[in-house]
């Protein structure tokens, strides 16, 4: 049996290799996919400006996604020269044609007094909670660093806050805002899982903000203890945020939301439940329908009844909660195909999803062509009544 430096020379006659002066020669002179297969810890420590990390474990799994043409040159480093070679021959049995192995690796490229970048990444317990994350090629480290960067507003602690904060919150959501001037309630306890009976009578957003930094202190809660309406949501949105997730359960919070995510040009996850049932969608504004887009103006307050007055089934919010959590997961990290443009339904009581399309109305009269609705609009009449977040 061969010895491990048997090996190693055996690979090197059979790859090409260059030293750090040809390898800066030829990032200068080309565009190589610099792959850097050292861990994480050594790749925390500095790297070559520009390269991707693909730990050696992890570089047959992860290297179509960064290098689907097989024609681009690649340069490979690690640390002394010898992984990369390793590497630079299992590229080469890929079918890559054109991979070359940095000999002496990163140690020789710095002593060379060549270019570094250092790496302002998760540190060793964030890396340890979102591990699985970290393992996804579509999130990875920057994935996460983006997350734990962005910033999503929540209207309401109810029945689709609830679920949908602790699933953010989970995954690292560096800024949750939550908007919810009721308290808690014996009766909302069957479905708004992230309170408990020793909140009752607590404010809402004081009690989801206590759940959350216990469950993730790397979030930080703003907490606005007032019902949205025309006098506060610009200074709300003025806070800044990404994403917003309409948890509401009236009208009128709903067009406010709508409206202002159109003039500010922020997304919306919508969802919303009725015993049974429950839909999400995603407005983006410019890329699809508004709300306004499906419904210009309410319906009568009679034809619109909350779940107070209709009922819901205390799972439902938690499906739907957390498909808006999943919806504004992927427009945080700018992945995957959103529910732009599609209404998706589910139906508790056959467990069946349905889809439809959404068109975007050129009339519409906050998005069309011609808006007629270009400030505010408070409908009070829809406000007589109790209306809580489902």
């Amino acid at each position: 049996m061969p010895t491990y430096r048997e090996l190693l020379q055996q690979v090197r006659s059979e790859i090409d290799e260059i030293d750090a002066s040809q390898a800066r020669d030829l990032i200068e002179s080309a565009e190589p996919l610099l792959v850097d297969v050292r861990e994480q810890s050594e790749w925390d420590e500095g790297h070559i400006p520009g390269a991707v990390h693909l730990p050696r474990g992890h570089l047959e799994s992860r290297i179509e996604r960064e290098a689907p043409d097989p024609t681009r040159p690649i340069v490979v480093y690690c640390s002394a020269g010898n992984r990369s070679a390793f590497a630079a021959k299992t590229l080469g049995e890929f079918g890559y044609e054109d991979v070359t192995s940095l000999a002496g690796g990163f140690t020789d490229w710095k002593r060379n007094g060549f270019p570094i970048e250092l790496q302002g990444g998760l540190d060793a317990p964030q890396r340890t909670r979102y591990s699985r994350h970290l393992l996804i090629p579509e999130v990875g480290e920057q994935g996460q660093l983006k997350l734990l960067d962005s910033r999503v507003l929540l209207i309401g602690a109810g029945g689709l806050g609830s679920p949908a904060s602790l699933y953010l919150a989970a995954a690292g959501v560096g800024r949750l805002g939550i908007v919810d001037a009721d308290v808690v309630d014996e009766s909302n306890l069957q479905r708004q899982i992230v309170h408990s009976t020793e909140r009752l009578g607590e404010a809402k957003v004081d009690s989801a903000k206590r759940t959350i930094e216990a469950l993730n202190p790397d979030v930080e809660v703003v907490a606005y203890k007032e019902r949205l309406s025309s006098e506060n949501i610009e200074r709300i949105l003025a806070d800044g945020w990404d994403v917003i997730v309409d948890g509401a359960d009236n009208f009128p919070t709903r067009y406010l939301v709508n409206d202002a995510s159109v003039w500010h040009d922020i997304p919306v996850v919508h969802g919303s439940i009725y015993r049974f049932e429950g839909q999400v969608t995603v407005f983006k504004p410019h890329e699809g329908p508004c709300y306004r887009c499906l419904f210009p103006t309410p319906p009568p307050p009679e034809l619109a009844p909350s779940c107070a007055e209709g009922g819901v089934l205390g799972v439902l919010p938690g499906v739907i909660g957390s498909l808006q959590a999943n919806e504004a997961l992927k427009l945080a990290l700018g992945i995957g195909e959103s529910l732009v443009g599609r209404l998706l339904l589910f139906d508790a009581l056959s467990t069946e999803f349905n889809e439809v399309k959404l068109r975007r109305d050129p009339e519409c009269p906050v998005c069309g062509e011609n808006p007629t609705v270009t400030d505010y609009i408070d409908y009070v009449e829809f406000c007589a009544g109790t209306r809580e977040p489902a």
